[in-house]
C-alpha cells in the first residue's frame, strides 16, 4: 500500500521478476544519488508490488488541479483490479523496452522516465473505461495524455502486449486502428484515416511489425505480421507479411525473412540495392 491508498494485485511471474529487478535498481541508485532518495522511495521502494508502483507513478504523472491524484487513483485502481491484464501488459511492455532499446540502461530508467511507456499504460486504463461505456472519462484521459506526453491514442484502440513506443512524441493513432503484440512504434508515427469518412477507417497493425520514425499509415489497411515500414514512408495500401516498404507512396523494397521480427530486432535500415539516395 502506498500514500495514495492504491492496492493493486501482483501481476504475472514476468511482472514479479521485473519488480525484483526494479527494486534492486532503485536501491542502488538511491545509494549513489542522495538527491533522488525521496523520489525513488515514493516511486518504487515504498510499494509492495509492480502494479502498485505503476499505478502510483501514472497518477502522479497526470494529476493536476482539476483532476487531483486521489480521483485518478480511484480510476486506475478500479481498472487494474477489474482487468489484471492491464498490469500484465505493462510488465510485458517494460520487458520489451529492456530488450529493444539500448538507451534503457536499467529497468528503472524506462519505468520512471520514458513517456512513450507512460502514455501507453494510461491508454490501457482509458481503453478499459471505453469498454465500460465511460467514454467521457476515457476522452478526458486521452486529452490529458496528449497534453502531457505528446502521444494521442484514441481510447477505443485495442493494443497487444510487448508494445514499445520509443520516444513517443508525435504518435497519433486513430479510433478504429488495431495494434497487435510485439509491435515497435517510433516517434511521429501516424495511424490515421484518409479523409472524413466514418466507420472502420484506420490501419490494422499485426504482430511483430516495426513502424520506423515518421511513418504514416493511412486508411483501413493491414500491415501484415513481421513487416517493416521505413522511416518517413507514407503507406496507403495493404503491406504483406514480412515485407519491407519505404517511400512516398510506399512500395515493397525487400523482405524480412529472418526468424526475428523487425519489431524485435529494431533494424530500421533498408536492404542495400533496393533504393538510392
Amino acid at each position: 500500500m502506498d500514500t495514495l491508498g492504491l492496492a493493486v494485485r501482483d501481476p504475472s511471474p514476468v511482472g514479479q521478476d521485473l519488480w525484483r529487478t526494479l527494486c534492486a535498481d532503485a536501491t542502488r541508485v538511491a545509494a549513489e544519488e542522495k538527491t533522488l532518495r525521496v523520489f525513488l522511495n515514493e516511486s518504487v521502494l515504498s510499494h509492495d508490488c509492480f502494479g502498485s508502483a505503476l499505478a502510483a507513478l501514472l497518477v502522479r504523472k497526470l494529476a493536476d488541479r482539476v483532476m487531483p491524484a486521489d480521483r485518478l487513483a480511484v480510476t486506475v485502481e478500479a481498472a487494474m483490479e477489474a482487468d489484471p491484464g492491464i498490469v500484465q501488459s505493462a510488465a510485458a511492455d517494460l520487458a520489451a523496452i529492456l530488450a529493444r532499446d539500448p538507451a534503457a540502461d536499467s529497468c528503472l530508467t524506462p519505468f520512471l522516465y520514458f513517456k512513450g511507456y507512460h502514455a501507453l499504460q494510461w491508454h490501457r486504463v482509458a481503453h478499459w473505461l471505453w469498454g465500460q461505456g465511460r467514454h467521457n472519462l476515457a476522452h478526458f484521459l486521452q486529452s490529458r495524455v496528449s497534453e502531457t506526453f505528446a502521444v494521442d491514442i484514441h481510447p477505443a484502440v485495442p493494443v497487444g502486449r510487448g508494445v514499445f513506443i520509443d520516444h513517443g512524441t508525435g504518435v497519433v493513432i486513430g479510433e478504429t486502428a488495431v495494434i497487435g503484440n510485439d509491435v515497435s512504434i517510433l516517434q511521429n508515427v501516424t495511424l490515421g484515416g484518409t479523409g472524413k469518412e466514418h466507420g472502420d477507417r484506420h490501419p490494422k497493425v499485426r504482430d511483430g511489425v516495426l513502424l520506423a520514425a515518421g511513418a504514416k499509415v493511412l486508411g483501413n489497411i493491414v500491415v501484415g505480421a513481421h513487416a517493416k515500414v521505413g522511416a518517413g514512408s507514407v503507406v496507403l495500401k495493404d503491406v504483406p507479411g514480412c515485407a519491407t516498404v519505404a517511400g512516398i507512396p510506399a512500395r515493397i523494397v525487400g523482405w524480412c525473412r529472418d526468424e526475428v521480427a523487425p519489431a524485435l530486432s529494431m533494424d530500421q535500415s533498408l536492404q542495400q540495392g533496393d533504393y538510392s539516395i
